[in-house]
């Protein structure tokens, strides 16, 4: 198992590495650049895109203010200093220069930094997790992700535990009941579940329950009370979990719905099996027979789904549940980055993600021996 976590763990050198040149080389052609971004606020346009013409401005731009679409009236130095900010280009001087290195000296002059130099330096930094700074935030992206992260864990944690709680022993009586009454309406119930999109039903619990239109039980908006600090430990516990509740069932719809058909479907496809058969012969009465024979092997393809369950959550259904809960996390943050071009975030942020996700999937599979001890992946590998 040594060998194999081994192997496992190199990989991630690898896959993030082309995870972010894939990523890195989009960004290349993706039209208004940050630099662009600027530009647009500096006149007041607010969004780059309107001011395009013929699909420029991308993160690989020249140093001549012309190739900036909508960038008349603005002063080439401008520019010039935003390229080296951004790290677009570096300033280059003379030997015999002086002092600090300025646009500004006749013995400085700015020279541009090839994309393939920059993605680079970029992995090197990244090797060291050094993010750099945000572009538009004045703030590093390793201070942001920190800030952000509590947010996020807290909406994809919570809601995988809930799902995983209710899915399993729910999933677990449909298969022990199917064909029945109980097994015909749950089904029914959790394809409406599954139909609802997450932020949609977000939506309906804050109308209900948020101070819409019927009830005001919990908060609108935020992880935490104005006076949080002040509050006693199980006041602030308590705190905490009033404002979670809403985004966490929000979050929970889809993904228990998946997983309870998942865990039923498993639970049949084991109760069929001869083993069961000759267990249920021996005399074992059919508690010991479910929790002692079948839910062992039965578990192993639920477990397999945690990963992609918890990222899902994690990140994909957390920007419009934190956008519409007013919660700042990470998945609101990748958002407004991508919207904004802030590349140093934007590459951060997935970078997180990645080698998240890929530990994720290690600890699957160390998850797969402790409920299986008879599977063996080096042999497996061999």
């Amino acid at each position: 198992m040594l060998a194999y976590l081994s192997r496992r763990l190199l990989l991630i050198i690898p896959t993030l590495f082309g995870i972010m040149l894939v990523n890195f080389a989009l960004t290349q052609f993706v039209p208004g650049g940050p630099i662009e971004q600027i530009i647009a606020k500096i006149q007041g346009e607010g969004d780059a895109l309107r001011n395009l013409s013929g699909g420029g401005g991308d993160a690989g731009q020249s140093a001549q203010s012309t190739e900036y679409a909508g960038a008349r009236g603005i002063p080439p130095e401008l520019l010039d200093q935003l390229e080296v900010q951004m790290g677009f280009s570096k300033l280059v001087c003379t030997p015999s220069h002086q002092g600090e290195p300025s646009l500004k000296s006749p013995d400085c002059h700015k020279e541009k930094i090839s994309a393939f130099h920059r993605f680079f330096i970029m992995l090197g930094n990244y090797l060291r997790f050094d993010f750099g700074t945000s572009f538009f935030r004045s703030i590093s992206v390793t201070d942001l992700v920190i800030e952000k992260m509590p947010v996020s864990i807290s909406l994809g944690l919570w809601s995988t535990l809930l799902a995983y709680v209710i899915s399993i022993p729910l999933g677990i009586r449909k298969a022990v009941k199917a064909g029945t009454a109980f097994d015909t309406w749950t089904s029914g119930a959790i394809i409406i579940a599954y139909a609802i999109p997450a932020f949609l039903f977000g939506v309906v619990l804050m109308v209900l329950f948020a101070g819409g239109s019927y009830w005001k039980i919990f908060p609108l908006r935020g992880l935490t009370s104005d006076n949080f600090s002040d509050l006693s430990t199980l006041g602030k516990i308590g705190d905490y979990l009033w404002h979670i509740t809403l985004p966490v069932i929000a979050t929970t719809i889809s993904s228990f719905a998946t997983l309870t058909l998942l865990t039923k479907n498993s639970f049949l496809d084991e109760i069929n099996k001869q083993y069961v058969m000759t267990a249920r012969a021996k005399g074992l009465t059919e508690r010991r027979v479910l929790y002692g024979h079948v839910f062992r092997n039965a578990m192993l393809i639920v477990i397999a789904g945690f990963p992609a369950l918890f990222l899902g959550v994690f990140f994909g259904a957390s920007i419009l549940i934190e956008t519409i809960f007013s919660l700042d996390g990470l998945g609101r943050l990748g958002f407004e980055a991508a919207v904004q071009r802030d590349y140093p975030v934007i590459f951060g942020t997935l970078y997180v993600f990645g080698l998240l996700g890929l530990i994720v999937g290690i600890l699957s599979d160390l998850m797969y021996v402790l409920v299986d001890p008879r599977i063996d992946f080096e042999k497996r590998a061999g």
